[in-house]
């Protein structure tokens, strides 16, 4: 692939192809150039009917390519995709993608990814209808093969009164993935064709319609692992527990809000995943009974007695039960120490019991972690091996993560 030379900007093609969706490609195109980027607008004619070329020249920052036949002394059907480090194109039509996955070449954009030789990332905007036929959803598969990163589609409102599946994700975040991507460098992402199933969050389990027993996991962590995942390649369904992020873009988001509920969901998608990182933090307990009323204040000033019971070992189940062979197994182990051991000998002893390949441990002693941007960790292998992951942000612990699933795949 084409490199950046050192000191230029990473050279960035946004690509828009002719859906209503292309307006949102404006705010794509915002905050790539003001994140640094150097930014070659190639919209289609099509587009062009919905997003006129000044809108893209003045945010951009440059002249808008629209056709191979201008400045056609300098070869643009050829020179801007050889010369560009990542390909977004954003939304990407039924129309386009067809063209792409034939390898048809009728306009400077798709001149332009049949000349790249840099990541691509596809995100997709049509109908569901469109979406669902069995034409895209080959030519999707077509793509991901290549090594095409292809978002999954949002669920939401569509153009007119239609709602479902193939919504544009939001801009910012098509943003974060296509900056993970370029970051990668790689112009086949070593997750593609690879399921992956993380959970995140922390559930909740109820004792009353208003009271739950609940911990102070944001999901921050298991969204990065999500987002990761699709910047690698991999169709990412990640399970969300009790979370306000926005959802990763081409990640399929399962909201679930008791540990029953994340089980049920996540020993679901395990069935045909490669690997499974259950990164949410399920409650060990939850009350035998449920009160159909709020619980009241007592005359006397005594608070009820709460009976709990023991919640499922989800980690234990999915490692033990595995349906599919050579799936990786990943969990994480939030330790403080106690009198029986520190944060390590209490972890050892999880991931022998536990039963996974990897396990993640975070020493959360006075609340660290939570909530933060930056994490730390020792990853502990059922190999015996010891992987020290310095403080960082949560995004790099993620990439480590899958740095270490993807070599267990080549065993």
């Amino acid at each position: 692939m084409a490199a950046p030379r050192t000191g230029e900007r990473p050279r960035v093609v946004l690509g828009v192809a002719g859906g209503i969706a292309a307006y949102k490609a404006c705010e794509l195109l915002r905050r790539l150039t003001e994140s640094g980027h150097d930014v070659t607008v190639v919209p289609t004619a099509a587009a062009l009917e919905f997003v006129g070329a000044p809108t893209w020249a003045a945010l951009s920052g440059k002249p808008v390519a629209t056709d191979v036949w201008s400045d056609v002394h300098e070869v643009p059907h050829v020179r801007i995709g050889q010369s560009a480090d990542l390909v977004v194109v954003a939304p990407a039509t039924a129309d386009l993608m067809a063209k792409a996955a034939h390898g048809l070449a009728d306009d400077l954009l798709t001149n332009t990814l049949l000349t790249a030789r840099c990541p691509v990332v596809l995100a997709p905007a049509m109908h569901t209808e469109m979406w669902e036929h069995p034409a895209t959803t080959a030519n999707v598969a077509t793509l991901r093969s290549r090594g095409v990163v292809v978002v999954e589609p949002a669920e939401g409102r569509l153009t007119g009164k239609d709602t479902g599946k193939g919504r544009l994700p939001e801009p910012s975040e098509i943003f974060e993935l296509a900056v993970e991507v370029l970051a990668r460098g790689a112009a086949v992402p070593d997750l593609a064709g690879r399921r992956v199933v993380v959970s995140a969050g922390g559930t909740r389990e109820y004792l009353d319609p208003v009271r739950f027993l609940g911990n102070r996991s944001s999901g921050l962590q298991g969204y990065a692992l999500a987002r990761a995942a699709a910047a690698r390649g991999a169709e990412v369904t990640l399970v969300s527990a009790n979370v306000t992020l926005p959802d990763p873009a081409g990640v399929k988001v399962v909201r679930v809000e008791t540990t029953a509920e994340l089980r049920a969901e996540v020993v679901l998608a395990a069935g045909s995943a490669d690997a499974v990182v259950m990164a949410a933090a399920p409650a060990d307990f939850r009350p035998t009974a449920v009160s159909e009323a709020k619980i009241k204040k007592t005359v006397d000033g005594f608070a009820p007695a709460i009976e709990l019971e023991q919640n499922p070992d989800i980690l234990k189940e999915i490692s033990h039960g595995r349906q599919r062979p050579g799936a990786v197994v990943v969990g994480f182990a939030a330790e403080t120490g106690d009198d029986t051991g520190d944060v390590l000998d209490l972890a050892r002893a999880k991931l022998a019991r536990k039963g996974c390949d990897l396990l993640v441990v975070n020493d959360v002693s006075g609340g660290a972690v939570f909530g933060s941007p930056d994490n730390e960790a020792v990853i502990l292998a059922s190999d015996g091996a010891t992987i020290d992951v310095p403080h960082g942000t949560k995004t790099a612990l993620a990439h480590v993560i899958w740095d270490e699933v993807v070599g267990r795949f080549a065993r």
